[in-house]
């Protein structure tokens, strides 16, 4: 299903962005608009698919994650049960919270959240042991700068 995006529902969905937990009223009074009509286009957009799961955002640190690892992988395995495995094994790592396919030299990079780095070497020998990887370098986030899942609106 395509929907098409105007103006109005740009305020929308930066409101949501926002804070999705804000109440219609809210949303409606932000974008200068009644309820209804603000509710029939949240729900048309995620009918279409442009507004996916709404969930919450914790933080890391205050809940004892504070060790986040870049990790990058090149392998000299590319065949369909190679990738089979390996992306089985990333989906069943709850401490992956990204995982990118890339083009170059590098093959995938992983954000990986754990606690400190010995929780990111049980990760890591886990991960090897499932899946055969060519090279792994690991590289420690000294300090997030910035951090959004918002898009620019």
């Amino acid at each position: 299903m395509s929907v098409r995006i105007d103006a109005t529902d740009r305020k929308i969905l930066a409101a949501l962005q926002a804070d999705a937990a804000q109440s219609l009223d809210e949303i409606a009074k932000t974008v200068g608009s009644s309820k209804t009509p603000v509710w029939n286009r949240i729900r048309k957009m995620r009918e279409a698919g442009v507004i996916g799961q709404q969930t919450v955002l914790l933080d890391a640190e205050a809940l004892g994650f504070e060790a986040c690892f870049f990790v990058l992988i090149r392998t000299s395995e590319h065949d369909a049960e190679w990738q089979k495995r390996f992306l089985k094994a990333l989906k069943a790592r709850p401490e992956v919270q990204e995982a990118h396919r890339l083009a170059g030299d590098i093959d995938y990079i992983l954000k990986v959240r754990v606690r400190n780095a010995r929780a990111y070497d049980t990760f890591y020998q886990a991960l090897i042991s499932e899946v055969k990887v060519h090279n792994v370098t690991a590289l420690l986030s000294m300090e997030e700068i910035k951090s959004t899942v918002a898009l620019p609106l």
